[in-house]
């Protein structure tokens, strides 16, 4: 089974928006569409940026809402102000990505009921409805104030394992980490790699639903 690849880029904003484009202009000669994690009101002058590779074919996702233990009732109400702030600059989501990669039992329970399709945490794609899975954990670069050549090919290598299995092979990157020396070569070498094991490039808008993965 071939794998489906994921790239999904956060950090997005003023400071960073020359690297976020950088990456996605690197990107774009391969057919690799990013899946644009986004916190509305940090994304300032990015605004335009973000409207234009959306128009383009990159997903939009919003990101956000990091604590284990937040309720229900209180990650609803961060998600509807979220929602007005992403309407107010001509954007809308309906698949997240927590922060930190963990969403919690409350904020799974406030997305199905804010008619959330899915959420990408950090092992698995999930219908917000059903519960249902595409399994894939995230591959990265980690530890940002340690960054070296040997998270560099970690990240290589586990995309290649990855892709190699079949199934989603998923590669995030937080543009904030790409001043790094060797950063975004490493990001652009596991996004080849995976290619090379022909990995079908995709975003967490245009994934089958995983309804659809259990069915097959």
């Amino acid at each position: 089974m071939h794998s489906q690849l994921v790239v999904s880029l956060s950090g997005i904003g003023p400071q960073t928006l020359d690297r976020c484009a950088d990456l996605a202009a690197a990107l774009d000669p391969r057919n690799v569409p990013l899946s644009l994690l986004l916190v509305p009101r940090e994304l300032g002058k990015a605004q335009e940026w973000v409207r234009a590779r959306a128009a383009a074919g990159d997903a939009v996702v919003l990101h956000g809402l990091g604590q284990r233990r937040l309720p229900a009732y209180e990650a609803g109400l961060l998600l509807t102000g979220a929602r007005v702030q992403m309407e107010a600059i001509g954007l809308n989501a309906d698949t997240f990505a927590p922060r930190r990669c963990v969403a919690s039992p409350g904020t799974l329970i406030a997305l199905a009921k804010h008619k959330f399709n899915r959420c990408a945490d950090a092992h698995a794609v999930r219908d917000v409805g059903t519960g249902l899975a595409i399994l894939g954990r995230l591959h990265a670069l980690t530890e940002r104030s340690s960054f070296g050549e040997l998270r560099s090919l970690a990240l290589v290598y586990s995309a290649a394992r990855s892709a190699r299995r079949g199934g989603l092979t998923r590669i995030t990157v937080d543009a904030r980490d790409l001043h790094r020396p060797g950063a975004r070569q490493a990001v652009l070498d596991a996004v080849d790699i995976a290619l090379a094991h022909d990995a079908a490039p995709t975003t967490y808008v245009k994934l089958p639903s995983p309804r659809q993965e259990a069915a097959a």
